[in-house]
């Protein structure tokens, strides 16, 4: 299996309850807004604790690898995406599904990071993270229907205003993305 991308790595190996968790919550607290930690862990209860702790603090739970004696669990530093979207064209996710229902080539255009793709995405979705978006623009093509996801609808407006903005003329934000899809997912 490729290794998933995170921004910082926590060796928390060999601690015990509640040791994982303490270590995490300092870690966290020197991470920005959107960046992920990956937490390398021994205690088995380890994952139910670190799960429980990201949502009670606002943070994100992005799931957990087994590798072995080791586990690996990601999560994501809580950010603004409570904000107001800004981007005109908005889809919801009702939508998105009847049209991935009746056009098997719509382009999904995943902007979250590499760790949460890797989880859980929607089939066929291509994932250029919102901070890699500009670089990347000549993977995308300017005639084809666009549908950007996130999480919540907040990166996928701003993905989408970039694409706009760089000339892209059928752009649509997804809200309110993947935290509440209830269509087919792909992933680890």
């Amino acid at each position: 299996m490729n290794s998933i991308k995170s921004d910082v790595l926590l060796d928390a190996k060999g601690l015990a309850c509640p040791m994982p968790i303490v270590k995490t919550k300092k870690a966290m607290s020197e991470l920005e807004s959107g960046q992920v930690l990956e937490v390398q862990a021994t205690d088995k209860g380890s994952k139910a604790d670190l799960k429980a702790w990201a949502e009670s603090s606002g943070h994100q739970y992005i799931g957990t690898v087994d590798e072995g004696n080791v586990l690996k669990h990601f999560l994501r530093k809580s950010s603004d995406e409570d904000s107001e979207n800004r981007f005109s064209r908005i889809i919801n996710n009702e939508e998105l599904l009847l049209k991935l229902n009746t056009d098997s080539d719509a382009f999904i255009l995943d902007v979250r990071e590499e760790a949460e793709f890797a989880f859980s995405h929607i089939p066929n979705a291509v994932s250029i993270p919102l901070g890699e978006l500009k670089e990347r623009l000549s993977e995308l093509d300017h005639k084809t229907a666009i549908y950007v996801v996130c999480r919540t609808g907040s990166r996928s407006d701003m993905a989408a205003q970039q694409l706009e903005s760089a000339g892209f003329q059928n752009v649509y934000n997804v809200v309110p993305g993947m935290s509440k899809w209830v269509g087919e997912t792909t992933g680890l």
